[in-house]
């Protein structure tokens, strides 16, 4: 068998949207993103891209200059990021769930020019910006439903006034091409600056040979365009290839997928689907959830947080087809370490990407033995620069050629990896080390359980204990005596939670990700 050449580094003069404009040339015609509202071509995209770049020059927003991206998921979406790297300026996507305050303080931290919002989230920024602190050129709108406030604009009408920009910005593969905030699941988000090279890396990585994806794909991610998974779902990936991709605006309820997986919203049935564990979880638990031969999956795609192996096994065997776990980061921009198409293990993250090297380090700062745990260390082409205005976090993060991910894992024998937790999350119980996600892993195995989050609690004595804090499923009822019994059964005596208290929902971040944090905050409250 001949080896898997590596792909070519791109050029040192290198624009990720031209790049992608390039690729598709020959494929006018097709689609490359269904939204709720229409189709747009490849052509259009191209066209909308070009026109996008130079409207923005126009207001006079300069190379390598900020704009704010805060907007749902549409076709507008991909054409403004791509649009502003086109001409060399830096898009700054930001969750769309957020407050004005949020959006007030990445205006000032990002020294944003301008800003393209969607017509619903124009409220919420136009209150950000009376609290001052920075004042932006420009307020372009998507798709306006009505008259537009004095000192704003179309963003429809804006391009419309402006033929497309001839030639792409002469950009290098290092040069600034975009922002992603992280999550601030422990405080502040943290701006995180990646190159214009960084999704070409990604994309030639991961998308094309693990996942495999092809022209011939309707890729489909619950995760939104704003966060870096969704990134290369529904925009780096599939247009590296030629694929269609859908979008939605809403919220993932676990029955808005469902529509879009029969093919009754858009007409195109997604052939890969990208979501997260909680979703999944939902998905299962919906008495919506559609029969297997009602879709047309060939793959489901988890990141965000590491995916119990039960739900993944009981995916499997409701739609026939594989959940492909892996873990990403917004430092990292995507996937590094993953399960592969015909070679899952559930329960473990599977193995390293290739292009990746992958380092488990002890306290000591020194390899740790396959079985133990360790600080999980990455080293891959898409690292991020750095975090903006934040020299010693980044110094923390970014050390050398490796990125320190914050995230506890086990190497196995077979070379696959498994996931403990977040270093700051991690439990000491008895002088042994406790992965509150394999305690939590196990609670979701009882079939009351929707989801679970598990911190660390002292006793009166001041020792480390596990408190388990639980969300039923719907019309389900069990005991804390009953699902301590449950975990006993499956686990060492000592890693059982030694209470549990019922939620009727988790903190999490507006991407989804327990804020095991706050749990902790309010047990030091209480």
């Amino acid at each position: 068998m001949n080896p898997v050449l590596p792909p070519p580094p791109p050029a040192e003069r290198f624009n990720f949207a031209d790049h992608l404009i390039g690729r598709n040339l020959a494929r006018p015609a097709k689609a490359a993103y269904i939204d709720d509202q229409g189709t747009l071509s490849y052509g259009e995209l191209a066209e909308r891209v070009r026109r996008c770049a130079a409207a923005l020059l126009a207001i006079g927003v300069r190379r390598e200059e900020r704009v704010l991206l805060l907007m749902h998921d549409c076709c507008d979406w991909p054409m403004a990021f791509l649009g502003a790297l086109y001409a060399g300026i830096v898009p700054v996507a930001v969750n769309t769930l957020l407050t004005a305050d949020d959006y007030a303080y990445m205006l000032v931290h990002s020294r944003s020019q301008a800003v393209l919002v969607s017509a619903a989230l124009l409220p919420t920024l136009q209150a950000a910006l009376a609290q001052g602190g920075h004042e932006v050129k420009s307020v372009i709108v998507s798709r306006p439903a009505a008259a537009l406030p004095d000192g704003t604009m179309a963003l429809d009408a804006l391009i419309a006034q402006h033929a497309p920009l001839p030639e792409a910005a002469a950009t290098r593969a290092d040069d600034p091409g975009f922002w992603l905030y992280s999550s601030g699941s422990t405080g502040r988000p943290k701006g995180t600056l990646h190159s214009q090279a960084n999704p070409y890396w990604t994309a030639e990585l991961y998308g094309t040979p693990v996942l495999g994806l092809t022209e011939h794909d309707v890729c489909f991610s619950a995760a939104k365009l704003f966060f870096a998974y969704g990134l290369g779902n529904a925009l780096s990936f599939p247009l590296s290839v030629g694929a269609t991709t859908l979008l939605m605006a809403e919220r993932p309820p676990p029955e808005a997928p469902f529509k879009r997986w029969r093919g009754e919203v858009g007409g195109s049935r997604p052939t890969v689907f990208f979501g997260a564990p909680t979703g999944f979880a939902g998905m299962l638990a919906s008495p919506g959830r559609p029969a297997r031969a009602d879709t047309a999956l060939r793959l489901a795609s988890s990141a965000g947080e590491a995916l119990p192996a039960d739900i993944g096994t009981r995916f499997t065997d409701h739609f026939g087809v594989e959940i492909i776990d892996g873990i990403g980061s917004t430092e990292m921009l995507h996937i590094y370490l993953s399960n592969r198409p015909g070679q899952v293990r559930y329960g473990t993250t599977g193995w390293p990407v290739p292009g990746y090297a992958i380092e488990l380090r002890g306290d000591d700062g020194l390899p740790v033995a396959d079985g133990e745990t360790g600080d999980l260390f990455i080293d891959g082409p898409s690292a991020a620069l750095m975090y903006w205005g934040s020299r010693a976090k980044s110094r923390e993060t970014f050390q050398g050629g490796w990125t320190k991910s914050g995230d506890k894992y086990v190497r196995n024998a077979d070379g696959s990896y498994t996931y403990s937790g977040r270093s700051d999350d991690m439990l000491k119980v008895s002088g042994v080390y406790v992965s509150p996600f394999e305690v939590e892993a196990t609670l979701v195995q009882h079939p009351a359980v929707l989801e679970c989050a598990v911190i660390g609690k002292e006793d009166a004595d001041g020792l480390t204990k596990a408190k388990a804090f639980v969300v039923l499923k719907a019309g389900q009822q069990v005991d804390e005596a009953g699902l301590q019994a449950f975990v006993k059964a499956r686990l060492a005596p000592y890693k059982p939670p030694r209470s549990i208290y019922f939620l009727s929902e988790l903190p999490k971040t507006a991407t989804g990700k327990i804020q095991r944090f706050r749990l902790r905050e309010r047990e030091r409250q209480a």
